[in-house]
């Protein structure tokens, strides 16, 4: 079918379903660098405590910056297309990350040209293949808790904007978004650290506590401020369809929670 033929309803589901697949395979391979949030704006780190855990700082993984954007995008397929969008969409993204580490991996595992280990050294890389296999592995236990944290915080987020809609009607878009990107995020939050690091290097709970806490306040801060974008989307949306297909859409997405 020629992409002239499609109606705007299905050119908007892969328009959006495009951004979501992109960021959620883009935020996984970004994580393996650690950035500081604070130094980035030209701050001081923060010192703070807790859980007995001292010296936390918002040191975290370039990939929290993306999840926000996630499950922003979440909410919206969630809002035109409902529950079936949303599950479709991270059924999809789960095997494509999937499929993305297997080549990956297999990209580590294959053989380097010898002239080509020592190409980098001019830009002071001494051995390309240890620093490309640093960059692009991850462990198995981060891949497995990634994934699951992804799933469960998907599916999390689409009940409680669902909940937060039903309670409060059509009314207040920020609260059933932004509420259910809190919810979900602070369960994503402790699960992908509790697979990946207590389960697959021991941490003690207090650090993975600690750790998590950090990482839940600045992706709280960064869901509060990304609101205005969830309504400018969500009119840019409506003008795009028409109003009378946008109410057509929600409803239709509505009736799914009721079957």
């Amino acid at each position: 079918m020629r992409t002239s033929q499609l109606d705007r309803k299905t050119k908007l589901f892969i328009l959006l379903g495009s951004f979501f697949l992109t960021n959620a395979i883009v935020a996984e391979f970004i994580g393996s660098k650690i950035f500081s949030m604070e130094l980035s704006f030209g701050f001081n780190q923060v010192d703070w405590s807790f859980f007995g855990v001292e010296h936390l700082s918002f040191d975290m993984t370039c990939g929290v910056i993306l999840w926000p954007f996630v499950f922003i995008l979440t909410d919206i397929i969630n809002e035109y297309f409902g529950k079936d969008g949303v599950k479709r969409l991270s059924y999809i993204a789960a095997g494509m990350i999937t499929y993305a580490f297997i080549v990956v991996f297999l990209a580590i595992q294959s053989v380097p040209a010898p002239w080509w280990i020592g190409s980098g050294i001019e830009n002071g890389v001494n051995n390309m293949q240890f620093a490309y296999n640093k960059v692009f592995g991850q462990g198995l236990w981060i891949i497995i808790g990634s994934l699951v944290a992804f799933l469960f915080g998907q599916f999390v987020d689409v009940y409680v904007f669902h909940w937060i809609k039903k309670a409060s009607g059509d009314r207040f878009l920020w609260l059933r978004s932004t509420g259910s990107t809190l919810v979900s995020q602070f369960i994503d939050s402790f699960i992908v650290l509790f697979i990946a690091f207590k389960i697959g290097s021991n941490w003690s709970f207090e650090k993975v506590l600690a750790i998590g806490l950090m990482n839940y306040i600045f992706k709280f801060i960064v869901a509060i401020l990304l609101t205005p974008l969830l309504y400018l989307l969500h009119k840019r949306i409506d003008i795009y369809l028409g109003k009378d297909k946008a109410e057509q859409m929600i409803r239709q997405s509505d009736n799914q929670y009721e079957d």
